[in-house]
């Protein structure tokens, strides 16, 4: 039932981040991110399939081919800003901000997984993990952004807060998973880490949120570069009308 309900979540998330691209940049870069979803869903559900994520026992550990391929996504994605200027642009800051939310769904599977023994009790809300709080508190930051340079300000702190957040939680997803880099004993093991569906927290909805973080960041220190707080695109043109 749980698996069920996941995999629900995934399909509406990935709907409605389609829906967005599609909506605010092309059809076309739309197209393009849901064929790149497919296959690494697909990726992802074969290596857990043949059991290659749950050997803890190969060099590099089986977990490897799932974060490894993300942390170089996000690497790619900070290295090459190039990535991100379309959508900086693009997108309402609010719906950036808002759009984090979605961690709410996140952390209330989590803490289902620690009763059915698949992660550690640390790694939900009724233990070391405050992630949640970061997506209760999303609507109301992204009513902030809209209220002018101290907004901005306030959403530009609660975007590193919410960095921290996640960097706590994927640590310690990192360090009570079975293999080498298994420091932190628990009362149970992370196995969430190589369960489908369950490994798409960290495959998908991690380096979701890392990189709506990452567009808030730029598009907050772009409208506060321009004096008053609005985006870049609106100041030229309020420029241009005033001519």
């Amino acid at each position: 039932m749980t698996s069920t309900l996941f995999l629900g979540f995934v399909a509406l998330m990935t709907t409605f981040v389609v829906a967005l691209i599609d909506r605010y940049i092309n059809r076309r870069a739309a197209v393009r991110l849901l064929a790149g979803l497919l296959v690494w869903f697909l990726y992802a559900g074969l290596m857990a399939h043949f059991g290659i994520l749950s050997n803890s026992e190969t060099r590099p550990p089986g977990i490897a081919f799932i974060v490894g391929p993300v942390l170089l996504f996000l690497i790619f994605f900070i290295v090459q800003p190039s990535a991100s200027t379309q959508a900086v642009l693009a997108f309402p800051l609010w719906l950036i901000l808002g759009t984090q939310c979605f961690r709410i769904g996140v952390e209330l599977f989590l803490h289902q997984l620690w009763i059915e023994g698949l992660v550690p009790r640390m790694m939900t809300f009724a233990g070391a993990n405050i992630d949640i709080y970061i997506g209760l508190s999303a609507p109301v930051i992204a009513w902030l952004s809209t209220r002018g340079r101290w907004g901005l300000k306030f959403a530009s702190a609660w975007n590193i807060l919410g960095l921290l957040a996640l960097l706590n939680v994927v640590t310690r997803a990192i360090l009570t998973a079975p293999g080498p880099l298994h420091l932190i004993h628990s009362e149970i093991p992370d196995r969430m880490i190589s369960t489908f569906p369950f490994l798409l927290i960290p495959g998908f909805f991690v380096p979701l949120a890392v990189v709506l973080h990452l567009l808030a960041i730029r598009a907050i220190n772009s409208r506060l570069s321009t004096g008053n707080g609005t985006n870049p695109i609106d100041a030229i043109r309020v420029r241009a009308n005033s001519r």
